[in-house]
């Protein structure tokens, strides 16, 4: 295990050189010593995983360095290694490794590439900086660093407002999350005296039958801390309530999107719960508020996935569903089946969100999928990629023979849910059931708006202004797009005519490649370790591991075992015959339901609600204390009041000032009286 000092800091000092040296460094070498720097962390990492999976492993902790000591606060910097940190490891640096060599082709016409790759590579520092943590502060302070290196990244682009936004956006609503997590940790290091997180998951139970002080009354212990915890969670892993930042942050790069999506950010939230699992086994209550938030989000979610048209966004709100379906796995007990979708759900969202940015590169930055069609003929290695990745997604397999990576991890928490037999359980297996059926609706729907049809290029002006650049009038019109320009044009005179699709370089199919095979084998490989009756001992002690549970997930009836593959097949053949049969379904089904799609497109209308409720008080006050406390008192009473004092008495000074000596005499005789009558009085 000494190896893992090299896996963390390796990315950071790569991120400090590129990071400094920008541009006088230059691309090449920046690129190479970022992703140099995270091939080597990713090589390393995956011998500490199979170690771990082999059972010829155990917990290490390596110290850093001494950090604070202040009365009884005590904790050193170390890096700590078991079951959990493992997995964790290898998810990090595969994807993030991938996503550094991808973003060779994808950004190749970026002025700013050793800023991107530097903040590429902090991003994932950051992230295996929280996974090591062996006490809360150390995970908080990775925690804000991937809040950190997310702002900067969704904002890259810095000259487009929309990004500036975003990045703002994705700031603000963090920092809410955030409040609750810091508040959690006071709460532990109150209640524990310590920050160290094997010491509080060992006195945990102690907890049982205890109450503190919160706002004015008295609670449950365990209860405060876990839900004060998970709202961080909320915040950092998008669940609802707090999940307006995630579609926003589509506007960075599309690398950016998968490395967040995927493998950095909002997985911090699930596996900080997997993490605390005893703690939060201390606390049906917010056991019972985890599983509600997570199986709400997870439908929420994919409600809005089936109406969107910008192909980041649907595989965006896809995300925010999968993170419900891992946290509501949590919430019935299934720490396990938690982790082992997190672990599945990064190679083929990976897969996906690169995959769209493959299709976004041919299609010259276009990314409304109803300006697609017909795209397999002329990009095949990326139609195979996202069709093994939309395959993984919506689980399709067989039972005991084989299946895609979805199939093994989606459908043992459908299963846990039911099998645990609570209200709460059986709400998030309906909920999880019906978020499976509009997933492959939404999924496959992606698939042949893109791929399958006639093209509609001749529809997008954005096409058919690139086509028309590309003949000569702006060769720099898409670079600050951080796309590379090697888009096939012919001089044709039909406009969008002598547009021709392009598949992507090497350096962008290598690592769909590399997906592709995660987003096939990763379920049919790993699922006996992560899930099989002996998993308990895989797992030592890293998180709560509920054998009764799964082995009463064994045992469920055979229709709750059927229904995912059912609803899937469904949303499948909904998809299908709605865009490749009958074609004019849908445009039907608009002006029919119309109410409920603008209800969908408008994502339930939560930013108008945010806005109405958050932003124009925020913004009324911001401008009343401008105006009337700024301007109209301190400026009035304070600078201003002094400086026109000043002025006035400056003025009545000058008057006195005549140059004539007989009033200067006058004025020390008045004084000299004045003075004179004053030591009389006395």
């Amino acid at each position: 295990m000494s190896h893992i000092l090299i896996i963390v800091f390796a990315p950071l000092v790569a991120a400090i050189i590129a990071g400094l040296g920008n541009k006088r460094l230059g691309a090449v070498p920046s690129k190479l010593i970022t992703t140099g720097a995270l091939f080597v962390s990713c090589a390393l990492s995956w011998p500490i995983f199979l170690a771990f999976l082999g059972g010829h492993a155990e917990t290490t902790v390596t110290p850093v360095l001494n950090w604070v000591h202040s009365g009884d606060l005590n904790f050193a910097w170390a890096l700590q290694v078991d079951t959990l940190t493992a997995v964790m490891l290898v998810v990090v640096t595969s994807v993030s490794a991938l996503v550094h060599l991808y973003s060779w082709g994808y950004m190749s016409e970026d002025p700013d590439q050793p800023r991107f790759f530097a903040y590429l590579s902090l991003f994932t520092f950051a992230m295996l900086m929280l996974v090591t943590a062996n006490n809360l502060v150390q995970m908080f302070f990775g925690w804000e660093g991937v809040g950190l290196a997310s702002y900067l990244l969704i904002g890259f682009w810095f000259r487009k407002p929309s990004a500036n936004a975003a990045a703002m956006k994705a700031f603000v609503v963090n920092r809410v999350g955030d409040l609750g997590f810091m508040l959690g940790i006071f709460g532990v290091f109150l209640v524990f005296g310590t920050v160290s997180i094997p010491v509080i998951l060992h006195e945990a139970p102690g907890l049982a039958g205890t109450t503190i002080g919160f706002l004015g009354f008295r609670f449950d212990t365990a209860t405060v801390l876990c839900i004060l915890l998970f709202i961080g969670a909320m915040g950092k892993s998008a669940q609802l309530g707090l999940h307006t930042w995630l579609p926003d942050a589509m506007e960075g790069p599309t690398p950016v999107s998968a490395l967040i999506h995927a493998a950095t950010m909002v997985t911090a939230g699930v596996f900080m719960v997997c993490r605390l699992s005893p703690l939060f086994e201390q606390s049906q209550t917010a056991l019972n508020f985890v599983t509600f938030i997570g199986a709400a989000t997870c439908f929420f979610a994919a409600t809005i996935g089936t109406t969107q048209t910008d192909i980041k966004r649907v595989i965006a709100y896809s995300t925010c569903s999968q993170l419900g379906y891992m946290f509501f796995a949590a919430g019935v007990g299934a720490y396990g089946g938690a982790m082992f979708h997190l672990f599945t759900h990064a190679f083929f969202k990976a897969l996906l969100f690169l995959g769209a940015g493959s299709v976004i590169h041919a299609m010259h930055h276009e990314q409304d999928m109803r300006y697609y069609g017909g795209l397999w003929k002329k990009i095949p290695l990326t139609f195979i990629a996202m069709t093994a990745g939309t395959l993984a997604i919506t689980g399709v397999g067989i039972d005991d023979v084989f299946g895609f990576a979805g199939f093994y991890s989606k459908d043992a928490i459908l299963e846990a849910a039911y099998a645990r037999g609570t209200d709460i359980g059986l709400f998030a297996f309906a909920l999880g059931v019906f978020a499976a059926l509009l997933t492959s609706f939404y999924s496959w729907r992606l698939v042949f708006l893109t791929f399958f049809g006639k093209p509609r290029w001749d529809q997008s002006e954005h096409i058919q202004h690139a086509v028309h650049d590309a003949h000569g009038h702006d060769d720099h019109a898409h670079h600050d797009h951080g796309h590379d320009g090697h888009a096939h044009h012919d001089h044709a005179s039909d406009g969008t005519a002598g547009y021709h699709p392009h598949e992507s370089p090497l350096n962008m199919l290598v690592p769909l490649g590399v997906l592709s095979l995660g987003a096939v084998f990763a379920g049919f490989v790993f699922a006996p370790q992560f899930l099989s009756e002996g998993s308990g001992e895989f797992w030592k002690g890293a998180l709560v591991f509920n054998e009764h549970l799964l082995h009463a997930m064994h045992h469920v009836p055979g229709w709750v075992k059927l229904a995912p593959a059912g609803v899937m097949l469904t949303g499948l053949a909904i998809a299908y015959y709605a865009y490749m049969v009958n074609t004019a379904l849908p445009a039907a089904f608009v002006r029919q339901f119309g109410f409920l799609y603008r209800f969908l497109l408008n994502k339930w209308y939560f930013d108008e609600l945010y806005d109405a409720v958050f932003v124009r008080p925020a913004m009324w006050l911001g401008r009343f204390f401008w105006n009337v406390g700024d301007i109209g008192i301190i400026d009035t009473f304070g600078p201003n009041g002094v400086a026109k004092v000043v002025a006035l008495a400056s003025r009545g000074a000058v008057r006195l000032q005549s140059g004539y000596l007989y009033s200067y005499a006058l004025v020390m005789l008045v004084g000299l009286v004045g003075a004179i009558s004053w030591v009389i009085a006395r």
